[in-house]
């Protein structure tokens, strides 16, 4: 099984005709992904052209696009300044699980988007997240599809290029993934680890989990003791950010250190007292896993 999405999701792209949106949409649809329309306001009653002959029909507003696809998903690549609305747009419109790749939307924004996602009963993953991949299935966002592979693995990561490379490792070494989510690096996410793990313990397909944190917040801490109250299965984790120099600041937003509480040994002894063996480099994670699973 999957989490959040699967092979029978429908998904609409907003901001389908722009440059990004255009060249994910396209690697989206040759991945197997059900893009059933696109979102560009001015440009309804076109068509997208995607790989080998497929094309999708564009509209003006997310609403119109639900009301003749059904869709149940949208993935958004949207400029900062519009994405919060986007993600209030697809909401407002009845989307299910709204993934927000833009990065650099404004904190006051990004708490009025999730204040209404969560009255409207939705589930935001991001922003300035790489989305989430389910391996053989679909996938939403920029993750590879040529660096996964099915199996027994759930993998939540805050940094995109970590994700690619804990999934390359464990791909590599034979082990396989559930589902891969990139939660998104800002402040204020709408999927936290707690979330991810949750909908993993759900699932008896994974056996095992992978957690990628860096400097910054609490959420590995909070994730961590959830894991020792809740979750069965064994998890692996890597903490980015133990080599910075004191005072550094990293590149995601919510790479921010408030005292001792977002450090990286904080967040490793967190990690290591609620019973989650700590990978000290990216290239670890995969035979930590395997030992876990008695393998």
């Amino acid at each position: 099984m999957s989490i959040y999405v699967d092979g029978t999701t429908r998904v609409i792209v907003q901001g389908i005709t722009g440059r990004d949106g255009s060249f994910h949409t396209r690697q989206m649809m040759a991945y197997g992904t059900r893009v059933v329309a696109g979102v560009t306001p001015g440009k309804g009653g076109r068509r997208f052209d995607g790989p080998d002959g497929m094309e999708v029909p564009v509209h003006d507003t997310v609403a119109d696009a639900v009301a003749e696809t059904g869709a149940n998903a949208s993935v958004i690549y949207v400029p900062p300044a519009f994405a919060a609305g986007a993600i209030m747009e697809a909401a407002d419109a009845g989307v299910g699980f709204i993934v927000c790749v833009t990065e650099g939307i404004p904190v006051l924004d990004m708490t009025r988007a999730h204040a209404l996602a969560r009255d409207r009963g939705c589930r935001v993953l991001g922003p300035n997240c790489p989305g989430i991949i389910c391996p053989d299935k679909t996938t939403l966002g920029i993750i590879p599809g040529s660096i996964v592979t099915r199996g027994p693995v759930g993998l939540i990561s805050r940094s995109g290029t970590l994700t690619y490379e804990a999934v390359h490792h464990l791909t590599r070494d034979g082990l396989g993934q559930t589902t891969c989510v990139g939660i998104g690096g800002d402040p204020l996410i709408g999927t936290s680890f707690v979330d991810c793990l949750a909908a993993f313990a759900e699932d008896p397909e994974t056996e095992a989990a992978v957690m990628i944190g860096e400097i910054g917040g609490t959420a590995e801490q909070e994730a961590a003791a959830w894991v020792s109250a809740n979750l069965d299965i064994p998890v692996v984790g890597f903490i980015a950010g133990r080599t910075a120099p004191p005072g550094t600041r990293m590149g995601h937003a919510g790479a921010i250190i408030s005292g001792s509480s977002g450090t990286a040994a904080e967040k490793t002894r967190a990690f290591e007292d609620n019973g989650i063996r700590v990978a000290k480099r990216p290239a670890e994670i995969a035979a930590l896993v395997r030992e876990s699973l008695g393998g």
